[in-house]
């Protein structure tokens, strides 16, 4: 694999997670033998300079990809996953940058995708999975989600979840529908292509954390996008009449040790 150590890689998109991405990085290099591809979104507290320094600290393992405009989430996660494919990558896991998503669930999720073609690592497969959570925070994921499904139907319990292993050729396809959520929305668009195709959906049980430190990127140009993408994606299903699969579970759901 050209200028990666591992053929599982873990797309980390950034912006001004400077405080974060050392602690993420040395949890993921200790705890896994997977490689970590930081897509930096320009970040101006210097997230991008403090990512070139850890590839040079863990050659091999570690691999930067500066982006350009335009800025968002969901772009910066097309882009990263798409250099991970170009780099040989045979699973593709994402996970946010703010130390919400535990790298101990990596396993479980690359594991699964030998019977699935997308792992979802879920917060509410077996009930609400969260911890430090504010009410309202709650309140607002639950809505989302529930709006999401009732809208596009899709067979999921989790679909904003951003914790997630693709195989390599079901990522590849839906990386070729034209993608075009920048936000949040990204993640319930690209689970509805993959229902088109009938990929295999499988849900695994994870513990969410709040992010420790900096701030959410929840913004209200992101939250009107997904109200709207839903209906969107909804129109193009009726266009192409397209199923949507129905998902898969994983057996029993996992602790995390406090």
């Amino acid at each position: 694999m050209s200028g990666l150590s591992s053929s599982i890689v873990v797309v980390v998109p950034t912006f001004n997670e400077r405080s974060n991405l050392p602690l993420l990085a040395t949890q993921l290099m200790q705890s896994t033998p997977y490689a970590m591809l930081v897509v930096d979104d320009q970040s101006p507290d210097g997230t991008g300079e403090i990512a070139d320094r850890l590839s040079v600290q863990y050659p091999g393992r570690i691999n930067v990809l500066h982006r350009q405009p335009p800025r968002g989430l969901g772009h910066s996660y097309v882009d990263g996953m798409r250099r991970a494919l170009e780099l040989g990558a045979e699973r593709v896991c994402q996970m946010d940058a703010d130390l919400s998503h535990d790298p101990q669930y990596l396993a479980a999720l690359v594991d699964a995708t030998r019977d699935a073609d997308v792992a979802v690592g879920s917060r509410y497969v077996t009930g609400v999975s969260v911890a430090n959570w504010p009410v309202h925070r709650l309140m607002l994921s639950l809505a989302a989600n529930h709006y999401a499904r009732t809208v596009t139907r899709l067979k999921v319990a989790d679909v904003t979840s951003g914790f997630k292993c693709w195989r390599r050729e079901a990522l590849a396809t839906v990386l070729d529908k034209p993608l075009r959520s920048g936000g949040y929305a990204l993640q319930f668009e690209m689970l509805f292509h993959a229902a088109a195709e009938g990929q295999r959906i499988i849900e695994v049980p994870i513990i969410f954390v709040e992010r420790r430190q900096g701030a959410s990127k929840m913004s209200g140009r992101v939250i009107r996008e997904s109200l709207l993408r839903p209906w969107q994606l909804m129109l193009t299903r009726v266009a192409s009449r397209s199923p949507l699969a129905q998902p898969m579970r994983a057996p029993g759901p996992l602790t995390k040790e406090q």
